[in-house]
């Protein structure tokens, strides 16, 4: 019978040892690269205007796909409930008391005869001595752009990006369709649609730089008004929608272009072969327009903090480390990305941050510990459609005041006239049956925790009386 040499036996066990030395020598190399980051935020999307998170009407087959690879919070909030705000909060991972960030323009909205107190004055140019992620992930040797709405001040050049295309202090775009009237970016052909052209501009840059690692922040203008979708795609919702007041057409087109464009990019990762190192996170910047499109059954809508103000859909895949995708319910928020990066890179969180890194719960599915989530508004934001916003008044979106939210219960405070409500979010969702009478001694538990934020945050209350006010 035929034996093997002793000589060849040693060179086969060596050849497997090396075998399993250069392998696992491999597999470090490639976890020792950091991941690319790709950060998709969408304005103004709603909690419930996508597919994966139970849309009716709008069809988002791509944004489907990446939530099926990926961890979905159904829990997932944006620091504020409506733009500016919302970005710094999640750029320098501070609340808005820290920044002094809260709104867009004047906290004097509305009428001033319907204004009890005399709001916070706002800030509305993030201060460049706040650390941002792109900064930190700068010096961590990241390439670093920003594609789309930027919205804290004229140049984000100054605040850790290499590039922009697109981005300065405006909020909104003047028009979806070539010429867009943008300082900051170039015009296309007659007709380009805005969203097309920035996921070209960002295919662009993750092929370039395709070979070290990116943190490519895309800010899509997109699903903010103007209200500006391709024809064909707005004709196709007017005929699903058959008259349905409770959603739009245009804002259908809107969303469906967006997914479109997201597959895109999506595609294009696959395709350089470097999609199971990239960190794609997708979010919204705060809750959808009541006026727009229905929340339901969240109450409200974008500048409320009644859940559909500040709920979004909130989606993070990974899949050289997430390989349980799965839908998660812990309440997470735009604050938790900038430390969970940190934790990413292993770069000391020496920062101050107000949110907690949910890396041990996105790979190992680890619980995080009992925390309170915090949102702070000393400002009036004055009613659009008093109808679908469903706020506590037919004037005001919202009216200066704190909420918070632990475990299943959230609380909110109003200003002008100390009421406070509770609510059970596993049995009322909706935030109809304000349980204040019934849970004092939880009540107590939760205001006193909220006072002692505000004190650790100092978080301006006002106080001021406004003269002008008219109580009738």
């Amino acid at each position: 019978m035929y034996q093997t040499p002793n000589y060849k036996i040693k060179y086969m066990v060596l050849l497997v040892v090396a075998s399993t030395l250069f392998s696992c020598f491999s597999k470090q190399i490639k976890h020792e690269r950091k991941p690319n980051i790709l950060f998709i935020l969408v304005d103004d999307l709603g909690w419930s205007d996508t597919g994966f998170m139970g849309s009716p009407v709008y069809e988002t087959p791509n944004l489907d796909k990446l939530a099926i690879q990926s961890v979905v919070f159904s829990n997932g909030y944006a620091p504020a409930a409506n733009c500016a705000p919302s970005r710094a909060c999640i750029l320098t991972g501070k609340n808005t008391p820290r920044h002094g960030i809260y709104t867009v323009g004047s906290s004097e909205r509305g009428k001033t005869k319907d204004r009890k107190l005399v709001p916070t004055i706002n800030t509305e140019t993030l201060n460049e001595s706040f650390v941002t992620l792109a900064e930190v992930l700068k010096n961590n040797g990241y390439t670093t752009g920003t594609i789309g709405k930027w919205h804290l001040s004229d140049n984000p050049l100054t605040q850790g990006f290499d590039v922009n295309i697109a981005g300065s202090h405006a909020g909104h775009p003047k028009s979806y369709f070539s010429p867009y009237k943008n300082s900051v970016l170039e015009d296309g052909e007659d007709g380009e649609y805005l969203t097309d052209r920035l996921t070209e501009e960002a295919v662009r840059f993750i092929s370039h730089n395709k070979e070290t690692p990116f943190f490519l922040y895309l800010p899509y203008f997109t699903v903010h008004t103007p209200l500006q979708g391709k024809e064909a795609l707005v004709k196709k919702y007017r005929a699903k929608l058959k008259g349905d007041d409770r959603f739009n057409a245009k804002y259908g087109a809107m969303v469906e272009s967006m997914d479109e464009n997201v597959g895109k990019l999506l595609n294009k990762l696959d395709e350089l072969g470097i999609s199971d190192n990239t960190l794609v996170i997708f979010s919204s910047d705060n809750g959808g327009l009541a006026s727009v499109s229905s929340q339901f059954p969240i109450r409200a809508g974008k500048g409320s903090y009644y859940e559909g103000g500040i709920r979004v859909p909130f989606v993070v895949r990974w899949p050289n480390e997430i390989q349980n995708a799965r839908i998660d319910s812990t309440a997470v928020s735009g604050l938790d990305i900038f430390p969970t990066v940190l934790d990413i890179i292993n770069e000391d969180n020496n920062y101050n941050l107000d949110g907690a890194s949910i890396l041990s719960l996105l790979t190992e599915n680890k619980p995080l510990k009992e925390r309170s989530l915090f949102w702070h508004f000393p400002i009036y934001l004055q009613s659009v459609n008093p109808e679908k916003e469903q706020a506590r008044d037919s004037l005001f979106r919202t009216r200066p005041g704190s909420a918070m939210r632990k475990g299943k219960w959230k609380l909110h405070e109003y200003f002008e006239d100390g009421e406070i409500e509770l609510y059970n979010l596993e049995t009322d969702i909706r935030e109809h049956n304000n349980l204040f009478d019934e849970y004092p001694e939880k009540v107590k538990e939760l205001y006193d925790e909220l006072q002692a934020w505000r004190a650790k945050t100092n978080a301006p209350v006002p106080t001021t009386l406004n003269p002008n006010y008219n109580l009738n």
